[in-house]
C-alpha cells in the first residue's frame, strides 16, 4: 500500500462506550477510518457509516500511519501493542500511536519507551467528559508527548474534544486524568452516605434532596437526581471501570508516598459493590452497597425499602 494512502486512513482500536462515539466523530469530521473491536456488535454503526474493517490490530499498523485506541487499561494495550498481531508487528518508523486510554503512569512511560525504540510515536492523549460530551465532540484531551507529532494529529484530536491540551512529555496526560478521575469517582461518595443516613432515619429521599438544595450542602448536590432515578443501567461508566480508575490513582499515590484515606475508605466501598455482583451497572449504584452496609433493603427500580 502505497505511503500516501496509509496516511490517508486512520486506525482506531476499542469502538466501545466512548471509543465509538469519538470514532463517529472522526467520520463525521471526514476521517476514513479503519477499526478494529474484538466484540463485531461495537462495530455495526461504524461500517454502516463508512469505516472499513480490520482483522487485528497488526492489520491496522500496516494499513494507517495514525492509530489511536481507546481500551479498558494497561493489560488491553498491552495485547493490542505487543502481541503477536499486535501494533508493533506491523508499524512503520515514524507512524503515530495515539493512546486515548486511562492506564497507568508507568504503563504510559513503558510504552513510550517500547514504541520508541520500534521508531514509533505514542501520545499518551486520554479523554475525560464522559459518553454524552464524547456523542458531542466536547471532550477535553489531556495530550502529552513529541509536540511534533501531536500538532499533527491536533485536528483530528479537535473532531473529538472542544478542548485538545499539551501538558508535556507523555505521561503527563494520564497523570491529570487520575487527578481528575480520583474527584469525579470518590467526592460523591459523602453524598452517598449522607443520603444512606437520611434514608435510615426515615426521611424521605427526595424531599431529603431537596432540602438539601436549599442550605449549605448545595454545591454538593448537582448529580444527587442520579440516586432519586435509580437507573443503575447506565453503561457509560461501570463500576468495573471505576474501581480500576480508583486503584490505579491508589497506586500511583503510594509510589509517591502520598496519603489518600478518604479514596483509599471509597475505594472499599467499590470493592464491596463488585462482591455484590454489580460490576457492569453504573460507577454510581456504590450507594446500593451502602445501603445494603446500613440494612436497607436492596432496590434498583425507584427507591429503596
Amino acid at each position: 500500500m502505497p505511503d500516501s494512502e496509509r496516511d490517508r486512513r486512520v486506525g482506531f482500536i476499542g469502538t466501545g462506550n466512548i471509543g465509538n462515539p469519538m470514532a463517529r466523530n472522526l467520520i463525521a469530521a471526514g476521517h476514513q477510518l479503519v477499526i478494529f473491536d474484538l466484540r463485531p456488535e461495537a462495530m455495526e454503526n461504524l461500517l454502516e457509516l463508512g469505516a472499513e474493517s480490520a482483522e487485528s490490530p497488526a492489520e491496522i499498523a500496516s494499513r494507517c500511519s495514525v492509530v489511536f485506541t481507546s481500551l479498558p487499561g494497561d493489560p488491553q494495550l498491552a495485547r493490542v501493542v505487543e502481541g503477536d498481531e499486535g501494533l508493533l508487528a506491523a508499524a512503520a518508523t515514524g507512524d503515530i500511536h495515539v493512546d486515548l486510554s486511562t492506564k497507568s503512569v508507568s504503563g504510559a512511560l513503558r510504552l513510550a519507551e517500547l514504541e520508541a525504540a520500534a521508531g514509533v510515536v505514542y501520545l499518551d492523549a486520554p479523554v475525560t467528559g464522559g459518553v454524552v460530551r464524547a456523542s458531542d465532540g466536547t471532550l477535553t484531551v489531556l495530550g502529552s508527548g513529541d509536540v511534533e507529532a501531536f500538532e499533527r494529529v491536533r485536528p483530528m484530536l479537535e473532531a473529538i474534544g472542544d478542548h485538545v491540551l499539551h501538558l508535556g512529555d507523555a505521561g503527563m496526560g494520564v497523570r491529570y486524568k487520575l487527578v481528575n478521575n480520583t474527584i469525579s469517582l470518590c467526592a460523591h461518595m459523602i453524598v452517598q452516605e449522607a443520603l444512606v443516613l437520611g434514608q435510615k432515619a426515615g426521611l424521605d429521599l427526595a424531599d431529603l434532596v431537596e432540602k438539601l438544595r436549599l442550605g449549605t450542602a448545595r454545591p454538593f448536590m448537582g448529580a444527587a437526581d442520579i440516586f432519586l432515578e435509580r437507573d443503575f443501567e447506565d453503561p457509560t461508566s461501570t463500576l468495573t471501570i471505576g474501581a480500576k480508575d480508583v486503584t490505579l490513582a491508589l497506586d500511583f499515590a503510594r509510589e509517591l508516598a502520598v496519603p489518600m484515606p478518604a479514596v483509599s475508605a471509597a475505594h472499599q466501598t467499590y470493592l464491596q459493590a463488585l462482591a455484590a455482583g454489580d460490576d457492569d451497572l453504573a460507577h454510581y449504584t456504590t450507594i446500593l452497597a451502602l445501603e445494603a452496609g446500613a440494612g436497607i433493603e436492596r432496590s434498583t427500580d425507584g427507591g429503596a425499602t
